[in-house]
């Protein structure tokens, strides 16, 4: 039976230590639909089985997390075209082991100096279209990202492989093909559904049509051989020039010429002034555990909030899997993304007080809204989308990487530019056209971005590197990760496999509920429905959900425990 407590469960004096933790029992907690894979050597995890192999084979040979995180990444632009692109951006948070310093790369790129809101609203738009030329409105981040990740391991770090070898997977899958797997068919067909002409119909899209369906307008079926022969010759010129190529030589030139002639905003000074930052991680507290995520503009900030208002509740008096847990974590989400709604955006613009709220006192003040009988009822949420990849990578050094690479939408604006094989992002279209919004569009400007890399440390080392793809579900998976195995002691893979939960809503999507794996039982979701919760039951393993991943390190016999989410079509793989 459910506990329903009386009144809200806080607990001023709950300060759990590691070590109280630490002596949870590890075994078998709940059902994995597969084992969790461990190693000494290595570990990778991605979303798709040859990005995987493509990681571990330069571990294998030699490389860095870094290097690894790369073969992955750009074989995952390949192979995954749905959930990510070479147009589209990433964000790292890197752990170098020789130095003992956690390091985090926004490559995310601005908005193009010609785009302005007057620009829009003169055309009669009140928002920015989430398809087609005016949404490919930012420079793509991703190769940047690539190249400033690999130029910062090459000094700091051991074992570093020459860049172009880090491109052998995705050149040779972009050239020979690669089987097509369910989750590319069944988005393909998602996206062009004609009675959606907003959102979807993108074969009206001449490139995308013949870069992504059949020479008969047909999808591409599961197990189908798929080749992207344009973008083979454009990851072989970054291979042998690297990303200046993209930034200022031949490819931004095809891409800009492209954009222009069709009504695009960007131009070849917007490339060649894009830049990749290092910035400081944040991270707060959790049981005595450090948990880092990355800054503003990310809804990092939420995902670690979510944990600062549960150090004040003892979750293992709580019961995992209980209408209580669920309940609880969901309504300190309501919290901590009324807080992002409110304050997320890119700090070169407005000043976020960071600090503030990742502080003990307001994660206190949180939690002492949430009333364990009843839901909130709360604002209007933001609408971000999920179609990303998130990567994880630990070598044989103990250097990691934690890393996740986005297009924004499924198969991001549609376009595919200039010849070259690269389908372009539409994350500048979550800008607001609304002058006094948190998030408004201004040149130059980086948008509010959903994603977000993390790790959790033990002792100053880092014991889980996780991340997941889904839009608003990420900090809620993330909370789901750690609680299930910090406070619970689950394994990697049955933390990531257990039933999940979405709050909010996803793209294109009226509905804006409670979704909530089958997998739960009927007696929680009632109760839960009878707090108030607008519960909407999905199937048992729905990708709606994200695709998650995890690695831990245990720091008593430096074992790797990796894990890959069975919503998807990832591996984790080790040495």
């Amino acid at each position: 039976m459910t506990a329903v407590l009386t009144s809200t469960y806080i607990s001023a004096v709950f300060t759990p230590t590691v070590a109280s933790i630490s002596s949870l029992s590890v075994t078998s907690v709940a059902n994995a639909a597969r084992p969790t894979t461990m190693s000494t050597n290595g570990m990778v995890t991605t979303p798709h089985y040859h990005a995987s192999q493509a990681a571990l084979e330069v571990l294998k040979s030699g490389g860095n997390a870094v290097d690894a995180a790369i073969a992955a990444a750009s074989t995952l632009a390949v192979v995954y075209p749905h959930m990510n692109s070479i147009g589209g951006d990433n964000f790292w948070l890197v752990y170098n082991a020789k130095t003992n310093e956690l390091r985090a790369l926004n490559a995310s790129g601005r908005a193009g100096e010609k785009v302005t809101i007057a620009f829009y609203q003169k055309q009669g738009y009140e928002k920015i279209p989430s398809r087609g030329y005016l949404a490919a409105n930012t420079v793509p981040g991703v190769v940047s990202g690539w190249q400033e990740a690999y130029n910062y391991a090459q000094k700091t770090m051991d074992n570093s492989l020459p860049w172009n070898q880090l491109f052998t997977a995705a050149i040779s899958y972009a050239e020979s093909g690669v089987p097509v797997t369910p989750s590319q068919e069944i988005w393909t067909k998602r996206n062009i559904d004609e009675k959606d002409q907003e959102f979807r119909a993108l074969q009206r899209f001449p490139a995308f049509r013949q870069t992504y369906l059949k020479a008969n307008g047909e999808v591409y079926q599961a197990g189908e051989i798929f080749r992207q022969p344009q973008l083979a010759q454009t990851l072989k010129l970054i291979a042998s020039q690297g990303a200046d190529v993209f930034y200022r030589g031949e490819i931004a030139q095809r891409i800009v010429t492209d954009l222009q002639k069709n009504g695009g905003l960007l131009t070849l000074q917007d490339f060649a002034q894009h830049t990749s930052d290092w910035v400081k991680p944040i991270s707060t507290n959790y049981r005595g555990y450090q948990a880092y995520n990355f800054p503003p503009p990310t809804q990092g900030i939420a995902s670690l909030s979510i944990l600062n208002i549960l150090n004040n509740f003892d979750l293992r008096k709580i019961g995992e899997g209980t209408a209580d847990y669920y309940h609880l974590i969901v309504e300190a989400t309501k919290q901590a993304f009324a807080d992002r709604d409110k304050y997320v955006t890119d700090p070169a613009f407005v000043k976020i007080p960071v600090d503030s709220l990742l502080s003990v006192n307001h994660g206190r003040q949180l939690a002492a809204r949430i009333n364990m009988n009843q839901t909130l009822k709360e604002a209007k949420p933001l609408d971000p989308k999920g179609d990303t990849v998130w990567l994880g990578v630990v070598d044989k050094d103990g250097n990691a990487v934690s890393l996740i690479q986005s297009i924004y939408h499924d198969f991001g604006s549609g376009i595919v530019a200039g010849n070259t094989g690269v389908l372009l992002q539409n994350r500048g279209s979550f800008f607001s056209l609304d002058k006094n919004h948190i998030n408004r569009l201004e040149p130059r400007k980086r948008t509010f971005h959903t994603l977000n890399p993390a790790m959790l440390f033990r002792n100053g080392k880092p014991y889980l590197i996780y991340g997941t793809m889904g839009g608003e579900g990420q900090p809620q998976t993330q909370a789901a990760l750690v609680t299930r195995i910090v406070d619970y002691g689950f394994s990697v893979q049955e933390a990531i496999d257990a039933p999940r939960w979405l709050h909010g809503r996803t793209w294109g999507a009226s509905s804006n509920d409670l979704k909530i794996e089958g997998r739960v039982p009927e007696n929680v979701t009632a109760e839960l429905a009878k707090r108030g919760h607008p519960v909407n039951v999905v199937d048992d393993y729905t990708d709606t959900m994200g695709h998650a991943g995890a690695i831990l390190v245990d720091p008593t016999t430096n074992v790797l425990h990796g894990g890959a989410d069975s919503r998807g079509d990832g591996s984790a793989v080790g040495y």
